[in-house]
Protein backbone atom coordinates (compact mmCIF):
# COMPACT_ATOMS: atom_id res chain seq x y z
CA UNK A 1 0.00 0.00 0.00
CA UNK A 2 2.79 2.41 0.97
CA UNK A 3 4.72 1.47 -2.18
CA UNK A 4 1.66 2.19 -4.31
CA UNK A 5 1.33 5.68 -2.81
CA UNK A 6 5.01 6.42 -3.53
CA UNK A 7 4.60 5.20 -7.11
CA UNK A 8 1.56 7.43 -7.65
CA UNK A 9 3.37 10.41 -6.11
CA UNK A 10 6.37 9.91 -8.39
CA UNK A 11 4.11 9.53 -11.42
CA UNK A 12 2.27 12.73 -10.50
CA UNK A 13 5.56 14.60 -10.05
CA UNK A 14 6.83 13.37 -13.43
CA UNK A 15 3.63 14.46 -15.18
CA UNK A 16 3.81 17.84 -13.45
CA UNK A 17 7.43 18.37 -14.60
CA UNK A 18 6.49 17.34 -18.14
CA UNK A 19 3.61 19.83 -18.21
CA UNK A 20 5.83 22.64 -16.92
CA UNK A 21 8.40 21.93 -19.65
CA UNK A 22 5.66 21.80 -22.27
CA UNK A 23 4.18 25.12 -21.14
CA UNK A 24 7.63 26.75 -21.03
CA UNK A 25 8.45 25.60 -24.57
CA UNK A 26 5.12 27.01 -25.82
CA UNK A 27 5.88 30.38 -24.20
CA UNK A 28 9.17 30.62 -26.13
CA UNK A 29 7.41 30.68 -29.47
CA UNK A 30 9.15 30.88 -32.80
CA UNK A 31 10.74 34.28 -33.26
CA UNK A 32 11.52 34.83 -29.58
CA UNK A 33 15.14 34.89 -28.50
CA UNK A 34 16.52 33.27 -25.40
CA UNK A 35 17.96 35.70 -22.85
CA UNK A 36 21.53 36.74 -23.62
CA UNK A 37 21.40 35.92 -27.35
CA UNK A 38 21.35 37.92 -30.60
CA UNK A 39 20.50 37.33 -34.24
CA UNK A 40 21.22 39.29 -37.43
CA UNK A 41 18.01 40.71 -38.88
CA UNK A 42 19.32 42.58 -41.94
CA UNK A 43 22.70 42.78 -43.66
CA UNK A 44 23.32 45.23 -46.53
CA UNK A 45 26.57 45.57 -48.48
CA UNK A 46 27.52 48.46 -50.78
CA UNK A 47 30.57 47.87 -52.99
CA UNK A 48 29.94 50.78 -55.37
CA UNK A 49 33.14 52.58 -54.34
CA UNK A 50 36.47 51.13 -55.49
CA UNK A 51 38.53 49.33 -52.80
CA UNK A 52 35.83 49.98 -50.22
CA UNK A 53 32.83 48.01 -49.01
CA UNK A 54 30.27 49.57 -46.72
CA UNK A 55 28.27 47.05 -44.71
CA UNK A 56 25.27 47.84 -42.55
CA UNK A 57 23.92 45.26 -40.19
CA UNK A 58 20.90 45.25 -37.92
CA UNK A 59 20.76 42.79 -35.04
CA UNK A 60 18.02 41.87 -32.60
CA UNK A 61 19.13 40.97 -29.10
CA UNK A 62 17.47 39.77 -25.91
CA UNK A 63 20.05 40.93 -23.38
CA UNK A 64 20.04 40.29 -19.66
CA UNK A 65 19.89 43.08 -17.08
CA UNK A 66 23.03 45.23 -17.20
CA UNK A 67 23.80 44.21 -20.79
CA UNK A 68 23.26 45.90 -24.13
CA UNK A 69 23.59 44.87 -27.77
CA UNK A 70 27.19 45.02 -28.97
CA UNK A 71 29.76 43.05 -30.96
CA UNK A 72 32.04 40.22 -29.90
CA UNK A 73 34.38 38.43 -32.31
CA UNK A 74 32.73 40.21 -35.28
CA UNK A 75 29.25 38.88 -34.34
CA UNK A 76 26.36 40.56 -32.54
CA UNK A 77 26.37 39.81 -28.82
CA UNK A 78 25.14 41.09 -25.46
CA UNK A 79 27.91 43.04 -23.72
CA UNK A 80 28.25 44.94 -20.45
CA UNK A 81 26.35 48.24 -20.75
CA UNK A 82 29.25 50.13 -19.14
CA UNK A 83 31.45 49.43 -22.17
CA UNK A 84 29.01 51.21 -24.47
CA UNK A 85 28.34 54.03 -22.00
CA UNK A 86 32.08 54.75 -21.67
CA UNK A 87 32.66 54.15 -25.42
CA UNK A 88 35.53 51.76 -24.64
CA UNK A 89 34.62 49.63 -27.66
CA UNK A 90 37.69 47.38 -27.66
CA UNK A 91 36.74 46.04 -24.20
CA UNK A 92 33.89 44.06 -25.80
CA UNK A 93 36.47 42.25 -28.02
CA UNK A 94 34.83 43.17 -31.34
CA UNK A 95 37.61 41.89 -33.61
CA UNK A 96 38.51 38.37 -34.65
CA UNK A 97 41.27 36.52 -32.76
CA UNK A 98 44.10 37.41 -35.15
CA UNK A 99 43.06 41.08 -35.49
CA UNK A 100 44.12 44.07 -33.43
CA UNK A 101 41.55 46.54 -32.05
CA UNK A 102 42.05 50.31 -31.86
CA UNK A 103 39.59 53.04 -30.84
CA UNK A 104 38.86 55.79 -33.33
CA UNK A 105 40.22 59.14 -32.16
CA UNK A 106 36.74 60.54 -31.40
CA UNK A 107 35.61 57.22 -29.81
CA UNK A 108 32.79 56.91 -32.34
CA UNK A 109 33.88 53.36 -33.19
CA UNK A 110 36.86 51.07 -33.64
CA UNK A 111 39.15 49.54 -36.23
CA UNK A 112 40.15 45.91 -36.60
CA UNK A 113 43.55 45.48 -38.25
CA UNK A 114 44.34 42.13 -39.86
CA UNK A 115 47.91 40.72 -39.93
CA UNK A 116 48.21 41.59 -43.65
CA UNK A 117 47.46 45.26 -42.92
CA UNK A 118 43.82 45.32 -44.08
CA UNK A 119 41.74 47.58 -41.82
CA UNK A 120 38.03 47.25 -41.05
CA UNK A 121 36.46 50.33 -39.50
CA UNK A 122 33.21 50.16 -37.52
CA UNK A 123 31.28 53.19 -36.31
CA UNK A 124 28.50 53.01 -33.75
CA UNK A 125 25.28 54.86 -34.39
Amino acid sequence: MQLLRVAWALTGAAICCFLILLIHSRLLKEGQLAAGTCEIVTLDRDSSQPRRTIARQTARCACKKGQIAGTTRARPACVDAGIVRKRQWCEMVPCLEDEGCDLLVNKSGWTCTQPGGRVKTTTAL
